[in-house]
């Protein structure tokens, strides 16, 4: 007969990785026009490349792009809130993961306006992509790819 301290040890031992695992995830926030179905796709790449992402519609978006302090020019399609960063627009998932792997001390990045071939964007990409630092000052670039 199994004790319930074995079971005990027995169930921490086979679900303690599996916790670990969903704690180090990021967890992020898809704020979205409701009528956007490109965010949606975004927001399946992100989940896809192991960040957890809950989608909110909102009426007002362009609010809550100042009150986290995304200039006008740097204003891309959604708003994603991910560990007390601000990412705008359809960011390539490399920028976004290295902002969360190093950390710096801006507001976050951005890939302004919807550039076709872009994370859930349709369309064949024409280039490297710029996206930029949203700080306190000038933009200044964060990545190009």
């Amino acid at each position: 007969m199994i004790h319930r301290r074995t079971l005990l040890g027995v169930l921490l031992a086979v679900t303690a990785p599996s916790m670990a695992a969903a704690e180090g995830a990021p967890t992020a926030i898809l704020y979205k026009n409701p009528q956007c179905q490109c965010c949606d796709a975004y927001a399946k790449v992100l989940q896809s490349s192991g960040i957890a992402v809950t989608v909110k519609e909102t009426p007002a978006l362009a609010a809550l792009k100042r009150e986290h302090g995304v200039p006008e020019p740097l204003q891309g399609c959604h708003t994603l809130l991910v560990d007390g960063y601000v990412v705008e627009g359809h960011v390539p998932i490399a920028a976004v993961k290295r902002l969360l792997a190093e950390r710096p001390a801006i507001r976050g990045i951005s890939l302004p306006g919807m550039p076709a071939g872009s994370p859930g964007m349709d369309g064949e990409k024409m280039g490297p992509f710029t996206v930029y630092e949203i700080g306190d000052s000038t933009p200044k670039v964060f990545a190009r790819e």
